[in-house]
């Protein structure tokens, strides 16, 4: 296998838009994958201010295949494609576009591919109560798929932007028949979901690169049969994480999730299997630079 891409014009083109993308990840972790299978595909960042005129701008694009789109076009697109793929449409935004037979389609990766890191970590979902913290697009995401997928008993979102929570919420028992709680988090709202919660997915960007020391659940909070997932990846090892661990409690990378969400775009673009192991050492990779 060689890691060098051989461009021709039959090359599909696909890529990431979003405004920034300097920082992007995928085009490592993509353009591995398609090389480690031979595949004539090429991934691209590309800083996008005016989604619409993109979108329009690819459709003409015999070779265009595909995209991810991340921050802030993830709502924005939809009404520059042909459709949206099922509980989609009820979540409201999406990552993933494959174009098919001169159609965009759009669709969501993020919901599936956390539920995926859960249960391949040994996370048991069905019955449990969960708690959610965030209720931004990678929120809302992971809350549509497990309250339809997953069959947990509850699910409590709690987040600090008063009307995204309420919808969310709102959003989810029309479309669930999963028990919904939401509140705005505090101390207090946090410390009684914690008492109840055998699940926590942490889904904001707290402790993120460069604030590795930032952390939303204090650690005498966790209790050793529970278990956690934080959706930041870079650090591997959040202070979050970090804390959940030394309390005893099961915990999941934000790595997982980040690989398994890629490995859903590269099988919708290609009707390929994923090569996961080489995609996850791609990341790994370029989180030691």
């Amino acid at each position: 296998m060689s890691n060098r891409l051989n461009i021709s014009t039959s090359t599909q083109l696909l890529g990431i838009i979003g405004n920034p993308v300097g920082h992007s990840m995928s085009p490592a972790i993509h353009n591995r994958a398609f090389a480690e299978l031979g595949l004539d595909f090429v991934y691209l960042a590309f800083r996008v201010e005016d989604v619409g005129g993109a979108i329009r701008g690819l459709r003409a694009l015999e070779n265009f295949r595909g995209l991810s789109v991340t921050i802030p076009h993830k709502v924005a697109v939809i009404p520059f494609l042909d459709e949206v793929s099922g509980v989609d449409e009820g979540i409201g935004s999406i990552n993933t576009v494959v174009k098919e037979n001169g159609r965009l389609r759009g669709l969501g990766t993020d919901g599936p591919g956390g539920r995926k890191a859960l249960l391949d970590a040994g996370v048991t979902l069905k019955g449990k109560r969960i708690l959610l913290l965030g209720s931004g697009g990678a929120a809302r995401a992971l809350a549509f798929d497990l309250a339809l997928n997953a069959y947990p008993s509850s699910i409590s979102i709690l987040g600090v932007i008063p009307g995204e929570i309420a919808r969310l919420a709102s959003d989810l028992r029309a479309r669930s028949s999963t028990a919904i709680y939401d509140a705005l988090l505090d101390d207090r709202t946090l410390g009684a979901e914690m008492e109840k919660a055998d699940v926590i997915i942490h889904a904001t960007p707290v402790g993120m690169h460069p604030k590795e020391d930032e952390c939303l659940i204090p650690q005498r909070l966790f209790r050793s049969d529970q278990a956690v997932m934080d959706i930041v990846y870079n650090p591997l090892r959040t202070r979050l994480l970090a804390d959940a661990e030394e309390r005893g409690v099961k915990t999941v990378s934000g790595l997982e999730m980040f690989v398994n969400q890629a490995a859903l775009q590269f099988e919708a673009w290609t009707g390929c299997d994923a090569p996961i192991k080489v995609m996850r050492e791609a990341v790994l990779e370029q989180l030691k630079k």
